[in-house]
């Protein structure tokens, strides 16, 4: 201990009583080993005391009275001119203090982990695990007045859905085609596809008004099928409008318009996630549609889209047709002039 060394020699005169009811007699004192040693004139140790264990009863008093710890009635007096011994003491009392284990600093630090170990999981895990949960508990019922309510949100952007009475039963008849609950043709509003929680797929008019082909409007759809596999449209909903959103809805069954509006403005200005080739493929195999007209309506050159080209999972198969031309043609009259 460097502390030690420095104050080895250091000896010193003061006042000792090994009980209140002797009297006092001077002695010598010096510094060993973490202990204080009270020795007479003729160099005989009266006793030992710990530095470790040795209190001072009136600090910042003079005479400094110094007892060992449990024992108040044995007493060592030290005068003011005894600075550098009662200095030494104090010094060596906090060295030997920094260098014994504390149990309550590592309590602190044990609790301190704890807290922040729980901070770090409410922070990172639990927002995932509550939107997970609700994702999972939301019945469908719940999510279709869900999507009811982002549809109606994006009709103040779009305009009303077009209706036909002449072309609903061919809108019908498309969602049965490639497996989707319900079709809802939209003036403008959405780029050009989305699925919205509950199973709506909205298609922009400009899908089935410029495009001779059927299959181009049902592969928009089949793609909208694939980005719903791979991530629920109501797990979308709660990912663009964070934590708060999926609390509510688990708490109140409700999204507030505020919620509403802030999926639907980021949802519409954006385009729609890509689709690796892989499960898009899958799905149109599945649907048993061919994915070369998507394929051509997204890049007309076809160089961006060739894999969905040369591995159309139809291709030099016999195809049903995805609607008769009677039906295509008042589907691609349903939102008029």
């Amino acid at each position: 201990m460097t502390a030690l060394k420095q104050f080895q020699r250091i000896e010193a005169t003061g006042l000792w009583r090994p009980t209140p009811d002797e009297q006092r007699r001077e002695v010598v004192v010096s510094i060993g080993e973490a202990t204080l040693t009270i020795s007479d004139f003729n160099d005989r140790a009266l006793t030992h005391w710990s530095l470790a264990a040795l209190e001072r009863q009136n600090p910042g008093e003079y005479p400094a009275i110094f007892h060992p710890d449990g024992d108040p009635g044995e007493t060592l007096e030290l005068a003011q001119s005894e600075t550098t011994m009662i200095e030494a003491v104090d010094r060596l009392q906090r060295a030997i203090d920094r260098s014994r284990p504390h149990p309550g600093r590592l309590r602190w630090f044990s609790v301190g982990g704890v807290v922040l170990a729980v901070l770090a999981v409410l922070v990172l895990w639990l927002p995932g695990a509550l939107q997970n949960h609700v994702v999972s508990v939301v019945p469908t019922i719940k999510r279709q007045d869900i999507g009811n309510t982002i549809l109606q949100r994006i009709e103040r952007v779009s305009g009303r859905a077009c209706q036909s009475e002449d072309a609903r039963l061919s809108l019908e008849q498309l969602a049965r085609r490639t497996g989707v609950r319900q079709i809802i043709i939209l003036p403008a509003g959405v780029q050009t596809s989305l699925t919205l929680p509950g199973g709506t797929v909205l298609l922009n008019r400009a899908l089935v008004e410029d495009h001779e082909d059927p299959a181009v409007a049902a592969g928009y759809i089949i793609a909208e099928r694939a980005r719903a596999q791979l991530q629920d449209p109501l797990d979308d909903v709660l990912t663009r409008t964070g934590p708060t959103a999926a609390f509510r809805l688990l708490t109140t069954g409700q999204l507030t318009p505020e919620i509403v509006d802030a999926y639907t403005e980021q949802v519409l200005s954006e385009p729609r996630p890509e689709i690796a080739d892989e499960p898009l493929l899958a799905m149109f195999a599945q649907a048993a549609l061919p994915s070369t007209p998507y394929a051509y309506a997204r890049d007309v050159t076809g160089e961006t889209v060739l894999s969905l080209i040369e591995a159309d999972p139809m291709a030099g198969r016999s195809l049903e047709q995805v609607l008769p031309d009677r039906d295509w043609v008042q589907l691609q009259n349903i939102c008029g002039d």
